[in-house]
């Protein structure tokens, strides 16, 4: 049966709907929770025909988002940290966790280790296409500043998520750019482009508007690019659904019309919002961790609990530790 650890109380509203989450996940999937936390909060949120799929690790602290990424390190009675040990410790087999992005990432990173061959960690998230598809993204956030090389190693991440997970036998792998042309794009990204055209599954530069239409199966950029992108979105859609609710409460012809599109505002949230997805995968570390919203609800984290098993289910960090092996190889 799969383990999985899970920051009971790192979210932006505490333990509530994080452990609301795992039971409803419980009620469609058989795996074994370690909740790490304060116990005694935890326990009144988990009915008691739940208890034998379910146990517990004490931890005193949470570390928050005012915290620096690094304190983590230090702080080995947090909720975080105590997750992330029990992984490196193969105790369990996945981590997912709505707390602090950062501490997960740097605790991930240093404590577990990274797949051999890979230089960073990147954390890809799945985007909502125009045909009812997702287009992946990496990195999101945990680098800011890259060399060529890492965006190479990024798509190959990208390359095997698509495949393993997703599976997607033929991916279309593209690099985030201002344009489609190979001499677009700053000089990092040029020089990403010439190795990038080793992979097959490359076809060249992507605008931002390719992230969402479908044309495309995994997109590379460096962090701080991609975390805009992933914000901007957010963003996006978000206001998109303010001004079609203002205008329509200011136009009578379309109030009366407004009962017929509830399905389609129903389809477009859906479709927009991180609920569905849960979480963002930590690519490139020696095991499976899972980093999810800091707003999560419970749908959120029932679905970061789903992508976490069907990580640990699969053979992508063998499968990307091989792809790397093979262009070193080469080289």
């Amino acid at each position: 049966m799969i383990r999985i650890a899970i920051d009971a109380m790192g979210g932006d509203f505490g333990a509530e709907p994080i452990v609301t989450g795992v039971i409803d996940a419980l009620k469609e999937y058989q795996f074994h929770a370690v909740l790490v936390g304060d116990s005694n909060v935890i326990k009144q949120y988990i009915p008691q025909n739940f208890s034998q799929n379910i146990s517990f690790v004490e931890a005193s602290e949470v570390i928050s988002m005012a915290d620096g990424a690094t304190d983590a390190l230090k702080r080995k009675d947090s909720t975080i940290f105590k997750a992330i040990e029990l992984l490196k410790e193969k105790e369990v087999d996945a981590v997912v966790s709505a707390g602090h992005s950062g501490a997960t990432m740097s605790l991930a990173t240093l404590r577990v280790g990274r797949i051999k061959g890979v230089l960073r960690p990147a954390i890809a998230t799945l985007m909502p296409t125009t045909q009812d598809g997702t287009t992946l993204v990496l990195d999101v956030g945990a680098n800011v500043d890259c060399k060529a090389e890492h965006l190479f190693q990024f798509a190959v991440m990208g390359e095997a998520y698509a495949k393993e997970i997703l599976n997607r036998n033929h991916p279309k792998v593209s690099l985030l750019s201002n344009g489609e042309e190979e001499c677009k794009g700053n000089e990092v990204s040029k020089e990403a482009f010439l190795m990038l055209s080793k992979l097959n599954s490359f076809v060249g530069n992507a605008e931002g508007n390719q992230v969402f239409d479908g044309s495309v199966d995994v997109v590379v950029c460096d962090g701080f690019i991609g975390n805009i992108l992933l914000k901007t979105s957010e963003g996006v859609a978000d206001a998109i659904g303010k001004i079609i609710k203002k205008h329509v409460k200011k136009s009578p012809l379309a109030m009366a019309g407004s009962v017929l599109m509830k399905s389609v505002f129903k389809i477009l949230k859906k479709q927009v919002s991180y609920d569905e997805y849960g979480g963002a995968p930590l690519l490139g570390v020696n095991g499976c961790v899972i980093i999810s919203h800091g707003k999560s609800n419970a749908k959120a984290v029932k679905n970061a609990i789903f992508q976490a098993i069907n990580f640990a289910d699969s053979n992508i960090n063998l499968a990307i530790q091989k792809r790397l092996a093979e262009f070193k190889e080469n080289a």
